[in-house]
């Protein structure tokens, strides 16, 4: 599993095990410097499910990944969200690894009993690259998802048994040390964050929010539906 998928993997389970227990959990307070051999996020999720999420994302500054990679995304699904309990999500977003100061567009789709697909978009985006990203479910295809880059399709309609009217939104950003306690720094802005409230359309903007931030990384809200995410 290479480290993309991994992070997929990593922070769709941490939410999604949040959400379980609680919508309205205590959000982690980022404090003091940055730095973390595993993984860490700064972002939200909506507290209703809904069958898509939008965001125009911005790659506010040069990443600076010193071990494993950062990342900024919104998407659905995760780690046991499939039926009978199967890995399955589909997300859209910038990643960055180290040696470089540009970071990659793609996205990723998990179906039940395959491995994750991850996607290259487009590479060497520069900083202050922004895109309006989204996944959503397919108008009068149940249980179909697409990828969306500044209102076009992006890839293949995917089929995802189960993820009809059954998944709350996530836009977050995050990064992995792998295995070296670092510092890895970013700085994504998302703006205009919304949800679509019907398959294929409709949306509105994301207001009923569950707040989460790693020890530091944190959030900077700028309105109910736009903020930012960074290194401490």
């Amino acid at each position: 599993m290479s480290a993309v998928r991994r992070y997929t993997v990593a922070l769709a389970l941490a939410v999604m095990c949040s959400l379980a227990g609680s919508v309205t959990a205590t959000s982690r307070a980022a404090a003091g410097s940055c730095g973390s051999s595993g993984y860490a996020y700064a972002g939200l999720a909506d507290n209703y499910r809904a069958y898509g999420v939008a965001a125009k994302l911005t790659t506010l500054s040069a990443p600076a990944v010193l071990s494993g990679h950062v990342a900024g995304w919104v998407g659905v699904g995760g780690p046991g969200a499939g039926p009978n309990g199967a890995n399955e999500w589909i997300q859209v977003g910038f990643s960055a690894f180290p040696g470089s100061s540009t970071s990659s567009l793609y996205y990723e789709v998990a179906q039940p009993n395959h491995a994750p697909e991850y996607h290259e978009v487009a590479s060497g985006l520069a900083p202050g690259t922004m895109k309006k990203v989204a996944v959503a479910e397919v108008r009068s295809r149940s249980g179909w998802w697409r990828v969306w880059v500044d209102d076009q399709p992006v890839g293949d309609a995917v089929y995802l048994p189960g993820s009809h009217g059954a998944w709350r939104p996530i836009a977050t950003a995050e990064t992995w040390g792998a295995g070296s306690h670092v510092c890895n720094r970013f700085r994504y802005g998302f703006r205009s964050l919304s949800v679509a409230t019907r398959p294929g359309g409709s949306w509105l903007p994301l207001r009923s929010l569950h707040t989460f931030q790693d020890h530091g990384y944190r959030i900077v809200r700028s309105a109910s539906n736009s903020y930012v995410a960074t290194s401490a």
